[in-house]
Parts: C-alpha cells; structure tokens; sequence
C-alpha cells in the first residue's frame, strides 16, 4: 500500500514524498481511512510506529477540503478572503510535555506546508506573550499541554467552540501525571459534536472509563501486543551498590554506539550523570524538568542533529523525543512501572531499525523485572560486563549464572523468589551503521579509547558482552 490510496490532497502526498515516506506504517494503513471517514478511534500501537502522522495527516486533509469549500464558494472576482477575516481552532491536540508537543508541531509544519494550515503549540516554561499573539493572529491546529491551555482559557485567550477533531495523544501518560481532572475540564469547552481521537503506546485499564465517557463508537486500531517493539533486544546488568557510575562507563567504553539515551529516575540524577559523563570527556547533555523550555529544546536539538552522543533524560522529559538513529536505551535507574519501561524502549528500534536496551538492575528489582518480562513473552538475558571489577558481590539469587541451554519443562523449578536466567544468544549485530562519534572530537563514524589511541579488539560475544 502506499500514500496515494488514502485520496489525500496533492499538497499533501508531495510533502509525504518531500520527507522520504514511501509506505504507511501499520497503524497508519489501519487508521488513515476510518479517521478520514470521521470515525473516533483508539489507535494503540507501540511507541515510534508512526501515530503522529496516523491523525496529523486526517486533520490536515479535513482543513485543505474545508479551505477549498470556502473557496469554491467566494465569487470569481472575490476569491481572497476579506481583510479581517480570523481563522478558527478547528483542531485541538492535547499532549503531556512540551517536547511531544514540539515534536507534533513540526509533523503538522512538515506535513502542511504546501498548504496555508496555521498551527501554534501552547505550553508552560514559556511566556505567554507570543502564544496570545499566535492566536490572535489566528490558527486552525493548537497542539497544547493542560495546564497552560486551562490558563489561557481562564482568561479568554482562546476559543474552542469550533473545534472539530480532538486528539489526545499519549492519553495513558497523561493520566498517570495527574492530568485526567484537567482533560475533563477542556472538553467542557469543546462542542460534543466532533470527532475525537485517542492515540498511545498503552491503554491501562484505568483510563478506558475515560474513553468510554468521551469516545462515540470508536474502531479500536490495535497493532501487535501493547510492547517494546520486536526490533529492540534487552539484557539485564547487575548494579553492584555505589558503582553503577562506573559500570555505565565501562559499558560505553566497551561498547560500540551511535546516540545513546540514558533514563534516571530524578532530575537531581540526571544532571549529576550528565556532569560526570561530561568530565570523562563524552559529548553529553542532560534533558530534565528544571531546565528552560529553550534549554530542553536545545538539549533536544543538539541529540537529534549530532552535537551530542548521549542525552540523559528523566521520564517526564523524555516524552516526545523523536530521533530515528537511536542505538542504544541505558535504563540507568529500573523504571517504576511496566508502562515506563515501554516508553523508556521505544525510543530505539524506531521505523523499523534494531536497538538494544540495557537495564541496570538489582534483586530488589526482582518484581517489576517478572512483569516485564511477562510483557515481553520471554525472560530477559542476564549478563555480566567483561573484565569489569564487581567487587565483592556475589551472583545473586534474582541473577543467577546462565545455563549452558535453555531449561528443560520437566527440569526442577528455581527456588521461590529466583528468577531463572536463560542462555543468551547475543545480540544481532553491532550498529555500526550508527556508530557516530561520541568522544570530543572524534571524527563520525570512529571510536577512540581514553588516550585516542586505535586499539585492536579482542575477538569477543556481541557488543563485548557475555552471558553470565
């Protein structure tokens, strides 16, 4: 299939092409047309498969036929609109952090522009000042966060009473930080005859209720299980305690990257990690709630074009980053919750590409490590960095040596609280295709070690790792 059988405008099919889009994603094919037709939907899929396009391209083709309509029907000797003449919110995308509204934002720039479609993004950290002229200028697409559009609503800064699409992208994420009263709040303000769109990574029970009460109808779009995407691999490290530090720079000392994304837990963690990675010489920068909206996106901007190599991000922060050259997630600190776990993953393996994702880990970590795994469909490899000093920890219990081969059904259950290791395979070759230059000023696509000296590799598993 490709873009052509969705009857899309022309301006839009020659932007499609302008961006290298050949053919629609899964949940591209299966969305597209029932949005087109004015369907609700909830399009679940997993994170870096395409849903921005899935809805952008629907709206923008509804406001070219609109704008065409109008048009048509001006007479000949009039067909400029008067002066004076404002253009309304016709669209409204909710998102949970400014990144992913930027990045929604320039997919509805990128997409649109061969047509007049005006868009504007509403969101905190910023003044207000530029977005009130945004929108008094006027525009027919508002990607916006909650909490700063509830603000400009409250003082009549904006009109939502022709909203005809609303979009609430990331809907599970929302929920989770505390935004649910809020989207119940904006929709007060929007007219009940619309369409509404519901597109995530992971519908948790606890939000279908919300879905029930604002969707009409809607055709459930689901590709694949609701999971890291098929093209990423994991392994699990053990974090001996104090030293995790050093066993992240033994890890990318050893292993050959492209742009690799770091998660921490707090924002006081990751500007401390990114600080030590910069003192040890590594192009880095850190991406956390602290920073100015014109820091993040600077952060963000300079990951994306090759400034830095590795950006250490917390959760919250990291929603929205969209760099397709990705080789690597380093989940520093264990993520709380499957669905994070998701989220922090797919930021690799996107479009289709492979990527690995790395988690330290420890036995307190033995519980959200089984619900992942049962997510997945499979145990995680477990493995031990080569020729890294681990101290005196021993192989716990929840990490317990790799057997020869994989366990046998009639073989005798681990202990209660054992979490049983399988055989690695090893990872699918290196990304070297990715490789990318990670310390200061070495040329792209090279590796140096610590003194800038070509070493010769010894002949080792994947990656440099092993099975352990």
């Amino acid at each position: 299939m490709n873009f052509e059988q969705f009857q899309l405008d022309v301006h839009l099919l020659s932007a499609i092409r302008a961006e290298g889009y050949t053919t629609p994603t899964p949940i591209q094919e299966k969305a597209i047309p029932p949005v087109l037709a004015g369907r609700d939907v909830l399009g679940l899929a997993q994170t870096g498969t395409g849903k921005t396009a899935a809805f952008m391209l629907p709206i923008l083709q509804r406001l070219v036929q609109g704008q065409r309509l109008i048009q048509e029907q001006r007479p000949a000797q009039n067909q400029r609109p008067t002066p004076g003449t404002k253009r309304h919110i016709r669209a409204l995308i909710v998102a949970p952090t400014r990144e992913l509204a930027e990045q929604i934002h320039q997919a509805a720039i990128s997409l649109g522009c061969n047509t007049s479609v005006k868009s504007c993004t509403i969101y905190g950290g910023v003044s207000k000042g530029q977005q009130v002229i945004a929108l008094k200028r006027g525009v027919e697409i508002v990607i916006a966060c909650p909490g700063r559009l509830l603000d400009h609503l409250g003082e009549g800064n904006i009109d939502l009473s022709h909203v005809e699409v609303l979009v609430l992208d990331e809907a599970d994420r929302m929920c989770d930080m505390g935004f649910l009263p809020d989207i119940k709040r904006i929709i007060r303000f929007i007219p009940p005859q619309r369409q509404t769109l519901f597109f995530s990574a992971t519908m948790p029970e606890d939000i279908r209720s919300l879905a029930d009460g604002i969707l009409r109808d809607p055709l459930r779009v689901q590709i694949g299980t609701i999971a890291p995407a098929r093209t990423v691999s994991h392994a699990l490290y053990p974090a001996p305690d104090g030293r995790k530090t050093d066993l992240l720079l033994a890890m990318l000392e050893q292993t050959p990257t492209g742009r690799v994304l770091i998660f921490t837990r707090t924002k006081h963690r990751a500007r401390n990690l990114a600080s030590h990675l910069e003192k040890n010489n590594y192009r880095v920068s850190a991406l956390q709630g602290n920073m100015t909206q014109n820091r993040r996106q600077d952060a963000i901007d300079g990951f994306r074009g090759g400034k830095y190599d590795i950006l250490v991000a917390t959760d919250i922060a990291a929603r929205g980053i969209d760099v397709s050259e990705i080789s690597h997630v380093i989940n520093f600190d264990m993520p709380d919750t499957v669905d994070a776990y998701t989220h922090r993953i797919g930021r690799t393996g996107r479009a289709m590409q492979t990527g690995e994702a790395f988690t330290f880990a420890s036995p307190a970590d033995e519980v959200i490590v089984r619900q992942i795994e049962q997510v997945l469909g499979a145990r995680i490899e477990r493995r031990r960095l080569l020729d890294f000093d681990y101290g005196s920890q021993v192989r716990e219990r929840a990490f317990v040596p790799a057997r020869m081969q994989e366990p046998r059904p009639q073989e005798r259950r681990p202990r209660t609280g054992a979490i049983r290791s399988i055989h690695g395979q090893g990872v699918p070759g290196s990304r070297s295709d990715f490789a990318g230059r990670r310390r200061s000023g070495a040329p792209a696509g090279s590796r140096t070690s610590r003194s800038h000296t070509p070493q010769r590799r010894k002949s080792l598993p994947p990656a440099g790792q092993r099975a352990w």
